[in-house]
């Protein structure tokens, strides 16, 4: 479904993304991991757009799309959620999920707050600004991306600011549509219950990939990796690999 063909990134003399190419199937859910660095975020930018690969080719559901803008992809089906979401001053989550429906569909507007854990539907009608907490933009986020119903969607560090009992929702979310809509879904992260629910894990290590299969051939590399920052102290705990 998207395929990357020899894709490399160079930024200020440095190679950051390096003749790296991959498959990702049709419906599946995949866990990019690796060392602080190495290049997991910048690989989701190109496949969006945000970065322009230097070499290679990306090419979507036949397509070639290397040279289409971040607008071209969002209109092929192809959606991000950033580590950390924008807040829109003035706008609140109804009319986010307005632009995402294209039309006023109250159906529609329920059964995603519903999906996304929102008890409350005065939710709807919260101003998007910095009053609200991590989990709550967060959530936010996730609704809007639910909205555009898009073919492949893609999670920087979705669990970024929100407690611990937030991830496993998540998680079961994310693979509820993955399983009933078919999406391809792909994770940048360092936490165990994303890993572990991915179809496949890809361990990127400077720029190339290091592994790629189940958690299970993954974790004696992620061992001796130092994934997570030098200040982390509690990787048990947290579910993030050291």
């Amino acid at each position: 479904m998207l395929d990357l063909h020899n894709l490399s990134f160079m930024s200020d003399g440095r190679q950051i993304i390096n003749d790296l190419s991959f498959t990702f199937q049709k419906g599946k859910f995949y866990a990019i991991t690796g060392p602080n660095g190495s290049g997991k975020t910048t690989l989701s930018k190109l496949i969006m757009g945000i970065h322009k690969a230097t070499t290679g080719n990306i090419v979507f559901a036949g397509k070639d799309i290397t040279n289409y803008t971040v607008t071209e992809r969002a209109k092929a089906g192809i959606a991000y959620a950033f580590q950390h979401p924008a807040r829109f001053k003035g706008l609140t989550l109804r009319d986010l999920l307005n632009i995402a429906l294209g039309k006023d569909h109250k159906a529609d507007m329920r059964d995603i707050v519903e999906k996304i854990g929102i008890c409350s539907f005065e939710f709807l009608d919260k101003p998007v600004d910095s009053k609200l907490s991590g989990g709550e933009i967060k959530k936010i986020e996730m609704a809007t991306t639910i909205a555009l119903n898009p073919k492949i969607v893609i999670y920087d560090e979705p669990d970024t600011g929100i407690d611990l009992w937030t991830i496993d929702p998540m998680v079961n979310l994310l693979k509820k549509e993955q399983t009933e809509k078919g999406t391809t879904t792909i994770v940048i992260s360092h936490n165990r219950t994303f890993l572990e629910a991915a179809d496949t894990v890809i361990l990127i290590k400077s720029g190339k990939i290091a592994y790629q299969g189940d958690t299970r051939g993954a974790l004696p590399l992620l061992s001796d990796l130092s994934i997570c920052n030098q200040n982390c102290k509690v990787h048990e705990n947290d579910g993030c690999f050291r």
